[in-house]
């Protein structure tokens, strides 16, 4: 507020008003308006800077509205789809549902490097995942605990309904760290054997 004042005490301040009140008077706007009009201008002046506009939209997709509700109503249509197949036994479908679902994070958030639109960050993306982009690389935010507690629940869940099989405990366990570990902040931007390094 404090700026506002000092523009319009300003000699340009004070010029720039009076010559809008003079070309409304002069348009034939009532006199009344004019000093409206005035403080029109000093409410509508342009902040520069201010404007939000991602530089990679990556970073904030998981903040999304609604976005972690379609995570999990994606997740349950692949369970009811797998559900539906007529030879797939219950255990089976708990796991092929785990193991699918893990491999698809594995493959969009682990694996695929850079992003999908061309982005002024002068190519800092592209050599990073889709994890290590989100939330600008900040570990523990929401996004990232949400990410990384589904798995585990899914991983529960499939457990359970296994009965804790042996065959099928290993399958899922396999599956399960192989999304769990390249959260870990200690593999942020690592590359194991040099694998997906360019």
């Amino acid at each position: 507020m404090g700026g506002g004042n000092a523009d319009s005490a300003s000699p340009i301040g004070r010029a720039q008003m009076g010559r809008g009140r003079c070309f409304l008077e002069t348009a034939g706007v009532e006199a009344s308006a004019a000093p409206q009009a005035g403080r029109a201008s000093e409410a509508g002046r342009m902040n520069v800077g201010v404007a939000h506009s991602e530089v990679n939209p990556n970073t904030r997709v998981m903040n999304s509205r609604g976005i972690w509700l379609a995570y999990i109503i994606l997740v349950g249509l692949l369970h009811v789809v797998l559900l539906s197949i007529p030879f797939f036994s219950i255990p089976v479908v708990w796991t092929l549902t785990n193991v699918i679902h893990n491999l698809a994070m594995y493959v969009f958030l682990h694996t695929v490097k850079g992003t999908p639109f061309e982005t002024p960050d002068q190519g800092k993306a592209r050599l990073l995942t889709h994890w290590e982009q989100m939330d600008y690389g900040l570990q523990f935010t929401s996004s990232r605990k949400f990410l990384s507690i589904s798995p585990i629940v899914l991983y529960l869940l499939a457990s359970f309904y296994t009965k804790y099989d042996a065959a099928h405990f290993l399958i899922n366990t396999a599956s399960l760290l192989s999304v769990l570990l390249p959260k870990l902040p200690q593999f942020h931007g690592v590359r194991l054997f040099g694998i997906n390094k360019y």
